[in-house]
């Protein structure tokens, strides 16, 4: 990168561009507002850390117009609303990327993830903006199913100067100011912040592309403890003798050394698979049934955004079609009838190959396998006030059976709820 000439900062300007953001995306100002900004000659363009803050190349401002400028405004405040930042640590934990040029295909993924509806109606596209079609990719997709679908290589060769700072991909720069630093936002400020948007958006969603608009209803039904649960149930199901192991020559065996003239392949563990049981009977509300695809969504983030080892069930008294996870708000919940489950615990360890944990969100109201199956099993549980409901029109003292102790159960949406 050539340095920057020596030049200050155009406030005026920059401030300018950012109200001209706020006006057109009205929905955003709260955190538009809350950004400090630093000048930076370290940075190509414009970039944030994740404590929210701006650092500013002042050439680029002077060389850039106001109403592009709002576009990179709107561009950097979206990595933090989205939490890029911590996305992007969990997909390098749970994926093992390692190094700055990994980095760098999380910052181009985040970025297509943003810049494929963010532009338009006022808002300019800045210069230079990565778009999914410039690398040949789809609309619409997070920045997890981005990451799968391209390679550093000719496409992305114009793109080595991407520096969006540790907001869009986790990594800390060291011209960034750090956690100490002056300026930055407290976690709480940050959720408030991201509240805040949530809520205009919701108030008048039409002004919203679809992005945000998901993104909105996603911040108003965070998942609950649901989330921690669950990721300890995969961690567990992935750390059993036996399960999920395979070899490959990927990385040859440390044992290799002492075996002249031979390459002995290394153990490996895939990520787990997981099937999801829906109930739908009649006794689940809509509103529940929406809340579990929330949690589907959850699920897939906690295997690491690999759909393709998630299926969905919907059951009722009767195991439906299974759905592989490709858009959960997708996926048709067949049912209203009675409830039996063991029907979808059966189809489940049907499949082949066959799941490593089996998740299933209902509301109680059903008979449990009598055996424990041969995989990890989690239970969420839609909240009821037993004693007030009379769950059978023939015996109004019936209280469903509580899940089996070899489940463990957590209290959908009940933050204060402990499991077993």
């Amino acid at each position: 990168m050539i340095p920057d000439a020596p030049g200050t900062l155009d406030l005026d300007k920059l401030f300018a561009a950012r109200l001209h953001a706020a006006r057109v995306r009205p929905y955003l100002a709260t955190a538009l507002f809350a950004l400090h900004t630093v000048e930076s000659r370290r940075v190509p363009t414009m970039a944030v850390d994740r404590h929210w803050r701006c650092y500013v190349s002042p050439v680029f401002v002077d060389r850039t117009p106001v109403e592009e400028l709002a576009g990179v405004w709107v561009h950097e405040v979206s990595h933090l609303l989205r939490d890029h930042h911590g996305r992007s640590d969990r997909v390098a934990r749970e994926r093992g990327l390692t190094g700055p040029g990994e980095r760098l295909r999380m910052n181009i993924a985040a970025d297509c993830e943003i810049n494929d509806d963010v532009f338009g109606d006022g808002l300019v596209r800045p210069e230079g903006a990565v778009e999914p079609r410039s690398l040949g990719l789809d609309d619409g997709e997070l920045m997890e199913d981005y990451l799968r679908r391209f390679r550093l290589g000719r496409h992305t060769q114009s793109l080595v100067w991407l520096d969006c700072g540790s907001g869009a991909d986790g990594l800390e720069r060291e011209w960034e100011l750090g956690p100490d630093g002056a300026h930055g936002l407290s976690a709480q400020e940050r959720d408030a912040v991201r509240f805040r948007v949530a809520q205009g958006i919701a108030a008048r969603p039409g002004d919203a592309p679809k992005g945000w608009q998901r993104w909105a209803q996603e911040a108003f039904h965070p998942p609950q403890p649901w989330r921690e649960l669950l990721g300890a149930a995969v961690r567990s199901a992935t750390s059993g003798a036996g399960a999920g192991e395979d070899y490959t020559y990927a990385r040859p065996s440390r044992r290799s050394a002492g075996v002249p003239r031979a390459v002995l392949p290394s153990l490996r563990r895939r990520p787990p698979r997981v099937a999801v049981i829906i109930d739908t009977s009649g006794s689940v509300s809509d509103a529940e049934l929406g809340g579990a695809l929330l949690e589907v969504a959850a699920i897939s983030r906690a295997v690491g955004g690999r759909r393709d080892l998630i299926s969905v069930l919907p059951c009722d008294a009767a195991a439906q079609i299974v759905h592989p996870l490709c858009r959960a708000e997708g996926i048709p919940l067949v049912g209203g009838g009675g409830t039996d489950l063991r029907a979808g615990f059966a189809r489940a360890l049907r499949a082949q190959p066959r799941p490593d944990v089996i998740v299933v969100l209902t509301d109680g109201q059903t008979p449990w396998p009598s055996t424990r199956p041969p995989c990890r099993t989690v239970v969420g549980l839609f909240p009821r006030q037993w004693a007030a409901q009379s769950w059978d029109e023939n015996d109004p003292d019936y209280v469903p059976d509580a899940p089996p102790e070899w489940a463990r159960v957590v209290v959908i949406g009940d933050p204060t709820s402990t499991n077993r």
